[in-house]
């Protein structure tokens, strides 16, 4: 009976390690001025974010450095782009285009043990830039 028991909770133990930790990034998070929420989504095998809440829905991307573009809402506007999962909780190799000032930053993403990410955007270098905490809420899109 023993044996049974230590083998189960083996097997318990390796299933747990073997669950696929790539999605977790999924799901709504409120930004750190809680004017905006992003919804980070799997396309491809690579993870993005879209703006699906805002609170002031009419505004216009009015900084972006492309004149064509500023016309568009930033209602709905994708602004986490081609993020890969790298282990431990985080994900690389992708963009955030910041629409407060138009810029667009090279990012990577960790998330913590209650689910809310934090989202550092650089130039460069990772050790050169911003952290910005979004905390994850359930949101329904309207």
């Amino acid at each position: 009976m023993k044996k049974i028991f230590l083998i189960l909770a083996l097997l318990g133990f390796s299933y747990g390690f073997s669950q696929n930790k790539t999605t977790d990034i999924l799901g709504t998070y409120m930004n750190p001025d809680a004017d905006a929420i992003l919804k980070v989504y799997e396309s491809g095998g690579k993870y993005f974010g879209k703006l699906v809440w805002i609170k002031k829905p009419e505004s216009l991307d009015a900084n972006n450095p492309d004149p064509a573009k500023r016309s568009q809402k930033k209602l709905g506007m994708v602004i986490m782009n081609n993020f890969v999962f790298d282990g431990d909780d985080t994900w690389e190799k992708g963009t955030i285009y910041d629409p407060k000032n138009g810029k667009t930053y090279d990012c990577k993403v960790t998330r913590d043990t209650k689910g809310n990410l934090d989202i550092r955007g650089f130039i460069g270098i990772s050790l050169i830039g911003r952290t910005s905490h979004f905390t994850k809420i359930d949101f329904k899109e309207p």
